[in-house]
């Protein structure tokens, strides 16, 4: 399986161990939160027409509060490869998983 994703957060570890965490997104996603006017009460604060957009939307809305879990893939990279790879925000990646088969295992 391979798929495109567009860099959307690159974090330092918060235990200070020699690791970035990379957050992707998917590129529609990526775009229209690129397209959103400022929010007066901060980038973090979400706006919504309807109760019912509000409910729709309540999944990204956890995910914004500390610690909950995103629905967008995070990988672990040590400081070195990080620095290989030459990545930053908003480049266009594709990650590419397959399976390995087993052999006398």
């Amino acid at each position: 399986m391979k798929r495109e994703f567009v860099i959307a957060v690159i974090e330092a570890s918060k235990d200070g161990s020699p690791y970035v965490y990379v957050t992707f997104n998917d590129p529609k996603d990526y775009k229209q939160s690129d397209n959103r006017t400022m929010n007066p009460f901060g980038q973090n604060a979400m706006s919504f027409n309807s109760i019912e957009e509000m409910m729709k939307n309540m999944p990204k809305m956890m995910a914004g509060l500390g610690g909950a879990p995103t629905e967008s893939p995070v990988i672990k990279f040590s400081m070195k490869d990080y620095q290989d790879m030459g990545i930053k925000v908003g480049d266009k990646v594709s990650i590419e998983i397959s399976k390995v088969e087993a052999s006398g295992v």
